[in-house]
């Protein structure tokens, strides 16, 4: 069945920037705010199952009251790749606009909803905030890798209380988190043994633009310090998470004084400790680096800007800083190619430093920045034998560049699965261009918007895993094909394909020249269509026509909107099928790719299509040599033919699509005729799934024998079933 994405033009929701408008609670003028509980608010529009699907519903008569009548409404979260921003397109369907998301990673997201490109809100029902952005809400997806981001048990963690204080500049506060035990600074006296203790303390920086709010809203820093203070993984101390923006080494200075004077904190320099997010990173080594010694730990999370660092002060600050340990993500984070040059810049003045390795799965957002701090913080004040990067990080080899605009082959692949998006001249005047494409857990699709760069629009995503990748444009909501990419997708006008290569696609790869088998057009007549048709036909390596033995013949059937050419262009069964049988995997065998959008499939099947293949290749009019197949509406087509014409072909199997009905069904013929039924689904996302369930009851009630071997992680898309006909095909005339 052909896939119904969504169409529109979104507004992209700034995670790294948040505007000092925003922030102040001043909204865009661009988005539209609702904030007013329905009256079925305790209606959740999202649930996330135990096996991290997120399911979001969200009532039509809640949009249609408070945002009016609207075509398109999506989810705006970090779903993408790399944790990027992406746009999850909603479906209409009865009285509520849903979609399934998933498996989502472990670890925190975000999300608002918007309709129709500027109208947006916040989910009424999920009680999360985001303080810098009244829109966000936020819920956490559970599992190992995102252990340090849960709530720890009531009583053991620490305490976050705000710090008002007077600056130069004017009245400031910032966030304090005190470690459990902590007792409260009193008048000055003698300790004496026993007494309350004095701790380190460690000043968390927020990017610019950003608020200090998001360490904790998004960066869940007090679970993060709670739960490896609880492990005994830090030692305690004081940290202090102040607004970067507009700060100084003089606002650094009253903040330092402030936080003596109101909490027990240790006030040498070997006891202090700074680190920072983006602009906060770059402020934090820059005060670092200007005084050295006034702080001995350092941490540069995603850092966007390097500062001087002169040779003369090497001693210096070698001497006077414990610690400077840098991180970055990958080559989407804005970051990547600064801390390269910082990394080369300190090694010139021969300054000491550690260095985390590239987080190859990392971007520049909060999910990093958790990581930093669950590597930085049990780093401080203490002992540590490890200096090496972080287990699977990866060297910092150099810089990030694409090819200069215009010279750009789109898209332009790296060996390690990041792709760059540029569009031509033509949509300089665009206000919104996106890319979308299969790219989201199980082979979903999602939108990533494109940066205006001159008179183009760039996008770089990953990394992407090896496989298979269709994408058009969206620009100011209208689909437009990318027209420097010479791939077409007969079906859908708008594609555009490409391929990432490595072990876990290596069966979809175009096998060596000259090494695989043909594929070529079949006309026939169609006495249903009455008109001429075509198919396209699969002949394996050394296909002899003159065989005494008949192949034998597979039928292979596309969905709905589809047609005979989408199994070569987006299912690759070419490629498949080349090396399954160069690998041995294979009975050689025809495979026939018919036209399907037929009033009468039986009637087009058994009088047009089989008979053509049988007169113009070499093939086996044996029940037991033949099979058929399809996907969605073609595997609905399959089990209609099994249905009408039990035994006519030995091999059937459905790729997303249901039984039907149990009425009429002649059993006993299925069962004699059949050598195998084999069916398959994608996951909850496949919005076929409940259905197909169901039929599988209607089969274990009417006795027919069927082979089902779980559902195939995925939605109802190509990802989906180019892996079941990677299960099928081996499988057959083997019995």
């Amino acid at each position: 069945m052909a896939i119904e994405p969504y169409h529109g033009r979104l507004r992209r929701s700034g995670v790294r920037r948040l505007s000092a408008a925003l922030t102040a609670g001043v909204l865009a003028l661009a988005a539209v705010v609702i904030t007013q509980q329905p009256a079925n608010a305790d209606t959740p529009w999202l649930v996330v199952s135990p096996d991290r699907y997120a399911s979001f519903s969200v009532p039509a008569a809640y949009i249609q009251e408070h945002l009016g009548s609207v075509s398109q409404v999506v989810v705006e979260g970090n779903f993408g790749p790399s944790s990027t921003v992406a746009e999850f397109g909603l479906t209409r369907r009865g009285d509520a606009w849903s979609g399934f998301l998933g498996p989502l990673e472990p670890g925190l997201y975000h999300y608002q909803v918007t309709a129709d490109d500027t109208l947006s809100l916040k989910d009424p029902t999920n009680s999360t905030s985001v303080a810098s952005n009244p829109l966000w809400s936020t819920f956490l997806v559970g599992g190992d890798s995102a252990r340090w981001l849960v709530d720890a048990p009531s009583g053991a963690g620490g305490k976050v209380e705000t710090l008002t204080y007077r600056s130069r500049n004017g009245d400031r506060s910032a966030l304090v988190w005190t470690p459990p035990g902590y007792a409260a600074k009193g008048p000055e006296g003698p300790k004496g043994p026993g007494g309350p203790k004095d701790y380190p303390a460690l000043f968390l920086q927020s990017g610019d633009g950003a608020a200090a709010t998001d360490w904790l809203d998004l960066g869940r820093t007090k679970q993060i310090l709670d739960n490896l203070s609880a492990e005994g993984a830090m030692k305690p101390m004081v940290v202090v998470i102040s607004d970067a923006n507009g700060s100084d080494d003089k606002e650094l200075t009253d903040l330092r004084k402030a936080v003596a004077d109101r909490y027990r904190v240790l006030r040498d320099p070997a006891h202090q400790a700074i680190a920072g997010v983006s602009d906060g990173a770059t402020q934090a080594l820059g005060a670092a680096l200007a005084k050295p010694g006034q702080f001995a730990y350092v941490g540069w999370f995603s850092g966007l800007s390097a500062p001087n660092v002169d040779r003369r002060d090497a001693k210096a600050i070698n001497r006077g800083v414990k610690l400077l340990r840098l991180y970055t993500g990958n080559v989407t984070d804005p970051a990547h190619n600064p801390t390269y040059r910082l990394t080369k810049a300190l090694e010139r003045a021969d300054v000491r430093f550690e260095f985390d390795g590239v987080n190859p799965d990392g971007g520049a957002n909060w999910r990093t920045w958790q990581e930093n701090l669950v590597d930085f913080v049990p780093r401080l004040f203490g002992h540590v034998s490890d200096h090496g990067p972080s287990p699977g990080h990866q060297p910092l080899k150099g810089e990030f560049t694409p090819p200069p605009a215009g010279t750009t082959p789109t898209p332009f692949v790296t060996k390690d699965g990041f792709v760059t998006f540029e569009t031509t001249t033509e949509f300089k005047d665009a206000q919104h261009v996106t890319v979308w494409a299969n790219w989201a857990p199980g082979g979903s699709w999602l939108r990533v918007p494109m940066t205006r760069d001159g008179d183009r629009w760039r996008l770089t995503v990953g990394p992407l895993k090896p496989w298979f990748y269709y994408y058009r444009l969206i620009v100011d909501r209208v689909a437009v094909k990318d027209v420097a990419n010479p791939t077409k997708v007969t079906s859908e006008p708008m594609w555009s394909t490409f391929f990432i290569p490595g072990p876990g696609a290596r069966l979809l790869s175009d096998v060596p020249a000259g090494q695989g088998g043909k594929v070529e057009s079949m006309t026939y007549s169609s006495t249903v269509a009455g008109q001429d048709r075509t198919a396209l036909v699969w002949t394996p390596p050394g296909y002899d026509p003159g065989r005494s033995q008949p192949y034998p013949v597979l039928y292979l059937q596309h969905g709905s909107g589809q047609s005979y050419t989408d199994w070569v262009e987006m299912g690759r069964a070419k490629q498949i099928l080349d090396h399954q049988f160069l690998d041995g995997d294979l009975v050689p065998m025809v495979v026939v790719m018919g036209n399907g959008n037929s009033s009468n499939f039986n009637r087009e099947l058994l009088e047009n299509i089989v008979p053509t293949a049988r007169a113009r290749y070499n093939i086996s009019s044996e029940s037991s040599q033949q099979a058929l197949a399809g996907l969605s509406m073609g595997g609905g087509q399959a089990l209609g033919v099994l249905r009408a014409y039990p035994g006519e072909f030995a091999y059937v199997a459905a790729l997303s699509a249901g039984f039907g009905s149990g009425t009429g069904v002649d059993v006993a013929a299925i069962n004699n005729g059949t050598k195998m039924l084999r069916l398959y689904v994608g996951d909850q996302t496949d919005f076929v799934y409940p259905s197909f369930m169901a039929s599988l009851t209607t089969l274990n009630n009417l006795g027919i024998r069927y082979e089902f071997d779980g559902v195939t992680p995925g939605p109802h898309g190509w990802d989906v079933w180019q892996k079941n006909l990677i299960d099928l095909a081996p499988r057959l005339f083997k019995r």
